[in-house]
């Protein structure tokens, strides 16, 4: 039997203004408003309310046999509730149904376990109390920003009680291994009695046959129906328990625009899928508690969800990001001292990853994805804002100290 898992990441960042060299010291104002609340609107117009809809449809015309789980930020809630409170009403309405799974993450959608253990705990814990004021849920299963993951990582979030962690399932990671099995994270834990943690990796093939080449006409398996990809689930029956299916829910309406198909494949997708009787959905925990892990699985080095890499290339590929990385970072200790709330809560927000993101200067492979999400003329614009930025930080911890 194969179990199907389907996971949406929902993010949104706080995009920056275009903050020059004149504002430092007289406007601590950092973040475009005005941009922010037109493409929250735009894309919940888009994706989040039509795929909300399509996505209680489904469970309820498959009578609670159709399974998903996201995992949602807190710069997208805060949008959400600012701007488009409906969003909101529509999770709970999928969360009411008993169907959906909620996954914890960082707060700020950031890369805080790279530099302080401390503020990437607070930033869990953030997020933790948010989805329980919001959805009545407490999560089990944990997701890193953009699946960063290592057995650090691994470690550190057993010890918070997780029974789950996602994970990209990189070929340079699982060698001749399969990702439609269930492993155990390889952590620090000294007690053998002690259950490890199990670990999710990322069907990445399948995954980006939806995410990234559903409307390529370029691709040989284009147009991609749900027919064909029910048959490549079929296909793992006998060779894997699960497919983990992980994308950013703005594969729907956004990514790939509803013009291409997007959400007319995936009304039918769960239908062709549960043809095979031998097929089911669940949801990460479901998962958890049906399937024994197969084997250990040794993340020595950071891997993520991004790009051909899969590392954190990019994000810190190159010395524009590693300085703005370094250098928000060792703010860390003055901002807190401050005990300024604003001041706080500016800072945690300059570590959303997007704005690192906005840094690469990659363009090869992935670049076209790089450019398309990209609301800067050059890397280099975002790297002087950003770096504005941290300039009146700096000023403004000074000054209150």
């Amino acid at each position: 039997m194969v179990s199907v898992c389907f996971y949406f990441q929902v993010h949104q960042p706080h995009r920056l203004r275009n903050y020059s060299v004149f504002d430092i010291s007289k406007n601590h104002n950092y973040f475009d408003e005005k941009v922010n609340e037109e493409i929250i609107k735009k894309v919940a117009s888009k994706c989040y309310l039509p795929a909300n809809r399509l996505m209680l449809e489904l469970i309820n015309n498959h009578k609670g046999k159709f399974k998903i789980s996201y995992s949602i930020t807190g710069t997208a809630l805060e949008q959400f509730e600012a701007h488009t409170p409906k969003v909101i009403e529509s999770f709970k309405a999928l969360a009411d149904t008993g169907c959906v799974e909620f996954l914890n993450e960082t707060y700020y959608h950031s890369l805080s376990f790279l530099k302080s253990k401390k503020e990437f705990l607070h930033q869990i814990n953030l997020h933790k109390r948010k989805m329980k004021s919001l959805f009545n849920v407490r999560p089990k299963v944990f997701r890193n920003t953009e699946l960063v993951f290592n057995n650090e990582l691994a470690t550190f979030i057993e010890n918070q009680g997780y029974k789950g962690i996602l994970a990209e399932g990189a070929e340079h990671i699982l060698g001749w291994k399969s990702p439609n099995f269930i492993y155990m994270a390889k952590t620090a834990s000294a007690k053998q009695e002690v259950a490890k943690i199990k670990l999710l990796v990322k069907n990445y093939r399948l995954s980006d046959d939806i995410a990234f080449r559903f409307s390529n006409r370029q691709w040989n398996e284009w147009p991609l129906t749900p027919t064909k990809f029910a048959d490549w689930i079929n296909q793992v029956n006998g060779n894997g328990d699960v497919v983990n299916l992980f994308m950013d829910y703005e594969t729907f309406g956004e990514h790939q625009w509803e013009e291409t198909g997007i959400f007319d494949f995936m009304r039918t997708l769960p239908k062709e899928i549960l043809k095979q009787k031998d097929n089911e959905f669940l949801t990460p925990s479901d998962i958890i508690k049906k399937h024994d892990a197969k084997d250990e699985l040794d993340f020595h080095n950071f891997v993520s969800w991004a790009d051909v890499e899969r590392d954190l290339s990019a994000w810190l590929g190159n010395d524009m990001q590693k300085s703005a990385f370094d250098l928000l970072f060792e703010l860390e200790k003055g901002v807190l001292r401050t005990n300024n709330l604003q001041l706080i809560k500016d800072w945690r927000k300059l570590q959303t990853s997007d704005h690192f993101y906005y840094m690469c200067t990659k363009w090869f492979g992935d670049g076209d994805v790089h450019k398309y999400f990209n609301p800067y003329e050059s890397p280099y614009d975002c790297y002087i804002a950003f770096m504005n930025i941290i300039n009146d930080l700096r000023y403004r911890v000074k000054e209150t100290l």
